[in-house]
């Protein structure tokens, strides 16, 4: 926000990949109305919790919403941290279609490491980059093994790639202790601010959360405490622990990509505005 303020003509592009849905506010520390008033924000509440929403559809809505931002001759400020939708939209990835009856038949397979160590005997590349129990991304990477007759790992100029980029891109980086004490600090205040009130209104609604929706981090520890799985103290240490183990890999997946410039993110925002604008002139837009 002290990027977009200084730049005056900035518009934000959500990169959040659960920001996209309505009525999931606390958990995903969606910008407040206010903040949204001030500088216009994208991709944010456009799908209903219900949908699967796809990293194929989010490509697509993220080049309208630069094509349109650029049309008005105004700034495209990307601001998220999921990874995947970052490089979807920066480096325009080849994303794999989608097959339906391939999915149905993988998930009559209720063993997730099974699945697992199938798909390191069809793509060993790809499985070495998931966990064995990360259910959702591993059937994503057979689907698209067995369905297409490609490696998942083959898609685009790999991951591993990071061509020349117009976009500049500024990492904020933090201590493993302090971003540890953040995420647990936040939770508390998520919670003070009716984050389970939020998710009891979600497990109540019809139709019912979409498997994507109902696994992001906070959702999906607070949904097992409301199906009787655990207390209300066991979910939100279990959150503020997964959520920790999240941000260790978020940082490998940024830390690996030379493009980005690493900025001390225990500075206030505005001296960080100070440091980031020239970088934004030097590489160009945002991100």
């Amino acid at each position: 926000m002290a990027i977009a303020r200084r730049l005056r003509d900035a518009e934000i592009i959500s990169v959040d990949s659960m920001q996209v849905y309505r009525e999931m506010d606390i958990g995903t520390d969606k910008p407040s109305i206010a903040v949204q008033a001030e500088v216009p924000h994208h991709l944010i509440d456009v799908a209903d919790p219900s949908e699967d929403y796809s990293l194929t559809r989010f490509q697509a809505a993220a080049r309208e919403a630069r094509a349109d931002i650029a049309d008005r001759c105004r700034t495209a400020v990307l601001v998220g941290g999921t990874g995947l939708y970052h490089r979807a939209v920066i480096d325009d990835l080849e994303i794999p279609g989608r097959y339906p009856e391939t999915v149905a038949s993988l998930e009559s397979e209720p063993d997730t490491e099974a699945l697992h160590r199938r798909l390191a005997e069809l793509d060993p590349l790809a499985a070495s980059r998931m966990e064995p129990t990360n259910r959702r991304r591993i059937v994503r990477a057979l689907e698209v093994t067995l369905g297409s007759g490609r490696p998942f790992s083959s898609f685009g100029p790999g991951l591993g790639q990071y061509p020349p980029c117009d976009i500049a891109q500024i990492g904020l980086s933090l201590s493993r202790a302090e971003i540890d004490r953040r995420i647990e600090q936040r939770y508390h205040q998520q919670m003070e601010a009716g984050f389970l009130a939020e998710v009891e209104a979600l497990a109540d609604r019809q139709p019912p959360l979409s498997r994507t929706a109902s696994q992001a981090l906070g959702y999906k520890e607070l949904l097992e405490h409301l199906n009787g799985e655990m207390s209300l103290d066991e979910a939100v240490a279990l959150a503020v622990a997964r959520t920790r183990k999240f941000a260790r890999r978020q940082e490998r997946w940024f830390r690996r990509d030379p493009r980005v410039v690493w900025l001390n993110a225990a500075d206030d925002a505005e001296s960080l505005a100070d440091e980031a604008l020239p970088l934004l002139t030097e590489h160009g837009s945002p991100s």
